[in-house]
């Protein structure tokens, strides 16, 4: 059966539902449930780890036998496992829904087939429905579940010219207050955000997640130092309201896997040029943020050093997936092509 008018509708809305979810260990999922003539009947979402998924949450939300021959519009395929809570795909089920339309599957062994699940109870299902959209709001999530290791987003500010500083070091503010903002949002929704100790001596960052007015954002990255050289007693970094982390070493992998141990599924790179750098050489970014302010100041302060590449057949092919204006500034975002670091 193809998709309806009502069902992409739905995915939409579904979608808009999964953004209310808290990000973190688990997916932000957003489930709309629409009755045989595609009347939306109610809608759901997962609020985070231990709470009902969302096909249960909306499911909750009708009275028993509402739900028999309606139509389930999640944006990521029912799970098929016990977990927390017990498998969506069974309860989808039990509810008596009659069609299943998902954007796209589990990439997670454990909780996959779910779809197969459906089918075999003799319910239709349909997928890939705003796959590009579910993927968009998924891909942190779904980098930990294919690559065991945080999603690593590494942002750097530049001038037009590509220096990240003047000849005399000084680089505050080569992007205007509309930047700052949009970084510091960005901050708040990771878990982690990431600096070599170079940017700590030379900068004194504070790293911490503020509104416009200076004041502490609700969420806050845990700070995270990388390198050999100790943190000053009075650095401003200590004074964060959470537990900072040093890692005395070069070993990036290794840092990303005592990270994703500990929890931590969302790193956010704001280390200056050599670390931005060492992420990018050792193929470890999955998705660049570059804040390009209208202005030339020249010199040797470049944004990126040495990333590995020696010749341009080897240079570092992304996707941009999107550019906005900020004030006078540009953001442009892009990731490896084909997922690679």
């Amino acid at each position: 059966m193809p998709v309806r008018d009502a069902e992409r509708d739905a995915m939409r809305r579904a979608l808009l539902a999964a953004r209310r979810g808290r990000k973190g260990v688990n997916p932000q999922v957003g489930a709309v449930i629409l009755s045989p003539d595609g009347e939306v009947l109610v809608e759901g979402w997962h609020r985070g780890a231990g709470t009902p998924h969302a096909e249960v949450d909306a499911l909750a939300r009708l009275a028993p036998g509402a739900a028999r021959g309606a139509t389930a519009v999640v944006t990521l395929e029912p799970c098929n496992h016990t977990g927390r809570t017990g498998p969506c795909a069974q309860a989808l089920i039990e509810a008596g829904v009659a069609r299943v339309v998902y954007a796209v599957p589990d990439p997670t062994p454990v909780a996959s087939g779910g779809a197969e699940r459906l089918r075999a109870a003799g319910v239709e299902v349909e997928s890939g429905l705003l796959a590009d959209e579910a993927r968009e709001l998924l891909s942190s999530w779904i980098t930990v579940q294919l690559l065991g290791r945080p999603h690593v987003t590494v942002k750097w500010a530049q001038s037009l010219d590509g220096r990240a500083a003047a000849s005399d070091g000084t680089s505050q503010w080569i992007t205007g207050p509309a930047s700052r903002a949009d970084v510091h949002r960005r901050r708040a929704s990771a878990d982690a955000i990431v600096v070599g100790t170079g940017t700590l001596l030379a900068d004194d960052p504070a790293l911490t997640a503020r509104d416009t007015d200076g004041s502490l954002l609700p969420d806050q990255p845990a700070p995270v130092v990388i390198g050999t050289a100790p943190v000053p007693a009075d650095a401003a970094v200590r004074r964060h309201p959470r537990s900072l982390r040093t890692f005395p070493t070069r070993d990036l992998h290794a840092v990303l896997a005592e990270l994703r141990e500990s929890g931590v599924h969302r790193v956010f790179v704001e280390g200056g040029p050599t670390l931005a750098s060492a992420f990018l050489r050792v193929g470890l970014a999955d998705e660049v943020l570059v804040y390009v302010a209208p202005v030339l100041i020249g010199g040797d302060r470049l944004a990126l050093t040495d990333i590995g590449v020696t010749t341009i057949a080897d240079a570092r092919r992304l996707e941009v997936a999107q550019v906005e204006t900020l004030g006078e500034d540009l953001l442009v975002v892009a990731r490896p092509q084909n997922g690679e670091g």
